[in-house]
């Protein structure tokens, strides 16, 4: 043996990587979007993750948009649907499910932004859709309820991705800072409505809002049927 070089050490002594898959991926993804942001999601990125070659990666899943739909299908498999089954207006039991699900998107701001592109497929998603199918079912006739379900994941997902974005943004309290001090100050001669209704525009707390727009648009799926083909 050389004097000064290593000893070379036996494949046997090594240990063994784990074994690729799908899920592992998805797993090393949510892994790296929690400690690291969604920017940090790569393909590189992931392979260092998991001790592999980035093409090795394509073979589980075809590209950056495909993984997203998965990170985000793993993270709806863990939403609480519990009301879709529990006693209870059916009302109150959909608005829980639509807020478990913008509670779980709020959590990953970058994921919540994807999820207004990405359209997942997996079973965590159809698990969703067919809850709160079920409760609109109670009382919407089933035309308006399988418009209404992409309605009202949409509006949970676009205020998910508005208010997690800004929370985590230095700029928006100085935003929302100009906006309120701006109102406050609009003149009656000009702006006689924001005037009137000024401190008013600012009142109720984000989830006092968050229901009352869904009983909005619950009321509205109620009242108002499908066009005619």
């Amino acid at each position: 043996m050389t004097p000064g070089k290593p000893a070379p050490i036996s494949r046997r002594d090594r240990p063994a990587k784990p074994a690729l898959s799908r899920d592992a991926i998805v797993r090393a993804a949510l892994r790296i979007l929690r400690e690291e942001g969604l920017d940090r999601v790569t393909m590189r990125r992931l392979a260092q993750e998991l001790d592999t070659g980035a093409a090795s990666l394509y073979v589980y899943v075809g590209n950056t948009a495909e993984l997203r739909a998965l990170m985000l299908d793993e993270l709806l498999a863990g939403l609480d649907l519990t009301p879709v089954t529990a006693p209870g207006d059916w009302r109150d039991r959909l608005i829980a499910v639509l807020n478990s699900y913008g509670a779980a998107l709020f959590a990953y701001p970058g994921l919540a932004r994807s999820a207004l592109v990405t359209r997942p497929s997996g079973p965590g998603y159809l698990r969703l859709v067919d809850g709160v199918l079920a409760l609109l079912g109670t009382e919407v006739p089933a035309d308006r309820a399988a418009w209404a379900v992409d309605l009202l994941l949409h509006f949970a997902t676009s205020t998910a991705a508005e208010q997690s974005t800004r929370e985590g943004s230095a700029e928006a309290a100085d935003e929302d800072d100009a906006l309120t001090a701006a109102v406050l100050a609009a003149s009656p001669s000009t702006h006689p409505h924001v005037a009137a209704l000024g401190p008013e525009l600012f009142t109720g707390t984000g989830e006092a809002r968050m229901t009352w727009a869904f009983h909005v648009l619950i009321n509205g799926i109620l009242q108002t049927p499908r066009p005619a083909a």
